[in-house]
């Protein structure tokens, strides 16, 4: 037992089928102030419920491969590769609940495990040191900085580009 009575022990992970009822969960996850900030990357407004369906609708129509992540079977996020095909990139995003068990570690090795096609970009906000980690430890290399206006922030930010490379 750790000697931090706050620690948890890490979940079990497992990735499924975007279900309906997983919808309201995703919006509500994606509507935290400060887990947008630390995305940075995101809608204009996050609380507009009807474009956030919208946008699900899309993605779940096109070819991007999305799965509910799933910590000792509860719904703490999601994970998806999409894109053109070469240019396929992933995105991840994990309730902020959940930060710090390495549930986004788990959740993205699965998700590249499920998905085999090379390569595969990724990109995160350069202050982003969580998510970056993440990326790395599933085997993505920094291969370039960029800069891009995000929505969350209200301002142009430095990236980090990363690619898990064939």
């Amino acid at each position: 037992m750790s000697s931090n009575p706050s620690a948890r022990p890490r979940p079990s992970v497992v990735l499924r089928e975007v279900r309906g009822g997983d919808l309201p969960l995703f919006y509500a996850q994606m509507s935290d102030p400060e887990s947008v900030r630390m995305a940075a990357f995101g809608p204009e407004d996050p609380a507009d419920r009807a474009r956030f369906d919208a946008h699900w609708a899309r993605i779940l129509s096109s070819d991007a491969v999305i799965r509910t992540v799933l910590a000792d079977g509860e719904v703490v996020g999601h994970a998806s590769v999409y894109g053109p095909p070469d240019e396929r990139e992933v995105t991840y995003w994990v309730d902020r609940a959940h930060w710090g068990r390495g549930v986004a570690t788990a959740a993205l090795s699965a998700l590249v495990a499920l998905v085999p096609v090379r390569p595969l970009h990724a990109r995160a906000a350069a202050d982003n040191t969580g998510s970056i980690r993440v990326l790395q430890k599933c085997g993505f290399d920094i291969v370039g900085h960029d800069r891009g206006f995000a929505q969350a922030r209200g301002r142009e930010i430095d990236e980090v580009v990363l690619l898990l490379a064939p």
